[in-house]
């Protein structure tokens, strides 16, 4: 590696240090994630330091005495306005998702009777809360709970047909009317609430907001930004003398924010003692009753999962054991334990996850015994991993392949061999620069349609679309960029496909994990129930050299004749600042005739003194400079926009009018309604890695401030490095915190129920 040679010059800091140094949560109106209490984010894995891919963060506003004036129009016409303006992409997005959410549901209706609105909790449920109760007590568990075997699920679900996927534009919920919205404004007056949350509060609480947060104020916690003391403050001033801490009705609010923030941190469900110990941190008198209640009210889901192996002794936060010496079911050894675990989540992703196994486990039982015979001339004509790759997908239904940027070329060459043979076939990627880089790998063998983006591919816009049943009319399915699946858009995925298709899920482990919750390619590797192909191709070049490194651990000293890697060490944040602009701007374009526009800067965080506000901020300073007449834009600058939770797209600003904030973006040209810019829109010169992923730059700057330290880990100094195709620069204020960080920082882990059902319906290859 070699030091950038000019000495830096001092400047004073852009910004003094946030409390939200660490990478926001993955949506970008979930501003009120990091305000978790410390010790409840740490039970959920760590919500407070998630990885975020949000575009921007809503403004805390305040309830409660604290509310300020907020950045939303307060005026009726703003709201008749809202209610006039088109669909957005993003509710386009969300109300596809919806159908095929409501779809699913209706074919997991069968698995469990709904728990009546208001009753007490009982049968399963109340057994299991019981336990979990005992054993923290010391005492026994009653025999009941752990002794019966759950009805073993089948190994291969039958086929069931999908009904034809309306356009989202004839499902989508209009925005909220008027009248609803002046009703939510006067009860958030009542409770000295901000007025500028009533558009948001009357989209998110639906029809009957009014009377909705006039019955219960801590419905006020659905609308992201809001803060537990901000809820109770509002709670106080409406209800007077009624209102107490161990209102039912807070506890409710409370764990649903909590399963919610566990969400945001990747979190599927959280064990139950995690959940309980949050809610005590958040002054709930009774945690287990507020647990009890939620899941009586069914705004929550109970779990109880058999874990891998006996064990003995008494039993951890994250491990339940049955009875000692119980004799259990049918076939169980006397005297062994059964260690379980009980889990609470939300419905929509233990549904999706239910959905997402039984999917797969019938894609893989699904594909004929005579479909491998059409691959052999393909097989024979490949060499080396893609020989391998495609000889694996010739006989099996479910295919995993790993490797880095290089190894991409595998999956190009499997693409083309099935396109040739007449297989309806079709690569996805994560983000439209990954769909260039694909698409330029299969070089003249590119078909129009032949790759698309994941979430063209689920919202209609791209691939082959729909059969009569619902299904993609697709024979092979390639997922690229596998990592960045979250448990609802991979549940969607494979349920999309026919019977009989192949689906391959491509992608390199070492990356950050998705946006959203769960880890789903992580999963499908450790339970190993179908053929992994792991590429020998390694990435070439110093970089190559250096992020291979990294993924093993190891921060490795590279030789770089060239200065493809560049490290530039800092004293402080205003320093890092200083010196980031001057690369980006000067150095980085000097050296190697790389634009500023062609080059990224990364950093973990939002937040703090050298987050993606303070680069934002001095590198719109330095490259556009402006009033920011629209909302903080103005023409020409970079923008990151989020148009649905967990998905950014980079683009430019092009104008604003009365309409709203005009972009053009790598997928084409969008126009943000004018209340949505704040909670959609941020300036894009600096990113955070999980915005990056999916998408590489000529160059990259990645900065590491000394306050960023604690963020750090090896998946994210893997993916920030390994943006940067040509050149590299490391902007370094956290001395051995980064060799430490490699070294000894994994991945956080995630809780997720796919392992577990994955096990039932796909048991180990051999």
């Amino acid at each position: 590696m070699s030091t950038e040679p000019d000495s830096p010059q001092s400047t004073e800091n852009a910004a003094t240090a946030e409390p939200d140094a660490a990478e926001e949560p993955g949506t970008p109106v979930a501003a009120g994630a990091e305000d978790v209490h410390a010790g409840a984010a740490t039970g959920a894995g760590g919500t407070d330091e998630a990885e975020g891919a949000g575009g921007s963060e809503a403004t805390e506003t305040g309830a409660g005495g604290e509310g300020g004036e907020g950045g939303a129009s307060t005026t009726a016409e703003a709201a008749e306005a809202e209610a006039a303006a088109q669909l957005s992409e993003a509710q386009a997005e969300l109300a596809a998702q919806k159908l095929e959410r409501e779809r699913i549901e209706r074919r997991k209706a069968e698995k469990a009777a709904p728990i009546a609105a208001g009753a007490k909790l009982s049968g399963k449920a109340a057994d299991l809360l019981a336990a979990v109760r005992a054993v923290e007590g010391g005492a026994t568990p009653p025999a009941t709970v752990f002794g019966e075997e759950p009805a073993p699920r089948r190994p291969a679900p039958e086929p069931v047909r999908r009904p034809r996927q309306a356009p989202a534009e004839a499902v989508a919920r209009p925005a909220s009317a008027a009248d609803a919205v002046e009703g939510v404004r006067r009860v958030l007056a009542g409770g000295g609430a901000p007025e500028a949350l009533a558009p948001q509060a009357a989209a998110v609480l639906g029809e009957g907001a009014e009377d909705v947060l006039r019955e219960d104020p801590w419905q006020l916690l659905r609308v992201p930004g809001v803060r537990p003391e901000q809820a109770d403050g509002f709670a106080r001033a409406l209800l007077g003398p009624e209102c107490a801490p161990d209102d039912e009705r807070r506890g409710r609010a409370l764990t649903v924010r909590l399963l919610e923030q566990a969400a945001l941190a990747g979190h599927t469900a959280l064990e139950l003692p995690t959940l309980t110990a949050a809610l005590v941190q958040q002054a709930v008198p009774d945690a287990d009753a507020a647990v009890q209640s939620t899941l009586a009210e069914g705004e929550a889901l109970v779990f109880q999962d058999a874990l891998d192996a006996p064990t003995a002794g008494r039993p951890t936060a994250d491990t339940m054991t049955g009875d000692e010496g119980h004799e259990g079911a049918e076939g169980e050894e006397s005297g062994a334990d059964r260690p379980v675990r009980v889990l609470v989540g939300l419905e929509r992703y233990a549904l999706a996850e239910e959905s997402l196994a039984d999917a797969l486990a019938r894609v893989v039982n699904s594909l004929a015994k005579e479909a491998s015979a059409p691959w052999d001339p393909a097989t024979a004509a490949a060499s080396g991993s893609a020989a391998e790759l495609i000889r694996a997908v010739a006989g099996h239904g479910l295919v995993l392949h790993t490797g880095g940027e290089a190894a991409r070329a595998e999956p190009a060459a499997l693409l083309a061999a099935a396109r040739e043979r007449g297989l309806r076939a079709v690569a996805a990627c994560h983000t439209p620069d990954g769909l260039r880089r694909f698409t330029a790998l299969l070089g003249e063998r590119a078909a129009d349609g032949a790759v698309v983006t994941v979430p063209g591919l689920l919202a209609g816009a791209e691939g082959p679309g729909r059969d009569g049943d619902g299904a993609f009319a697709l024979d092979l399915l390639i997922v690229l960029d596998a990592p960045q699946l979250d448990v609802e858009s991979a549940a969607m995925l494979a349920e999309s496909l026919p019977d009989g298709a192949r689906l391959v899920l491509s992608g390199d482990p070492a990356v950050l994990w998705s946006a959203g919750p769960g880890r789903v390619f992580a999963d499908l590797l450790a339970a190993r129930a179908c053929p992994q192909v792991a590429s020998r191709t390694p990435d070439p070049g110093p970089l190559g050299e250096l992020v291979s490194g990294v993924g093993v651990g190891e921060l490795n000293q590279v030789d770089a004749p060239g200065k493809e890697i560049v490290i530039v060490p800092v004293r402080d944040a205003g320093e890092a600042v200083h010196r980031t602009v001057q690369l980006l701007a000067d150095s980085v374009p000097r050296a190697f005739g790389i634009t500023s526009d062609e080059a990224v800067v990364i950093t973990p965080g939002h937040g703090g003194a050298a987050g993606t506000r303070a680069l934002n901020a001095a590198l719109k300073e330095r490259l556009n400079p402006g009033p920011g007449r629209f909302g903080g834009f103005d023409p020409g600058d970079r923008i990151a926009y989020s148009p649905a939770p967990g998905r950014t797209v980079t683009g430019r600003v092009v104008t604003a009018d009365a309409d709203g904030l005009h972009l053009t973006c790598a997928d084409g040209s969008v126009v943000v309604p004018r209340e949505r810019v704040e909670q959609t829109v941020r300036h894009g010169w600096a990113l955070t890695a999980h915005q990056a992923a999916g998408s590489r730059w000529p160059a990259a700057v990645v900065v590491l401030p000394g306050d960023a330290a604690q963020a750090l880990s090896r998946p994210w100094v893997y993916t920030a490095f390994g943006r940067a195709e040509r050149h590299l620069s490391v902007v370094h204020g956290v001395e051995q915190a980064l060799p430490r960080a490699v070294a000894e920082v994994p991945a956080k882990p995630r809780t997720t129920r796919l392992p577990v059902l994955l096990r039932t319906q796909l048991p180990a290859a051999e």
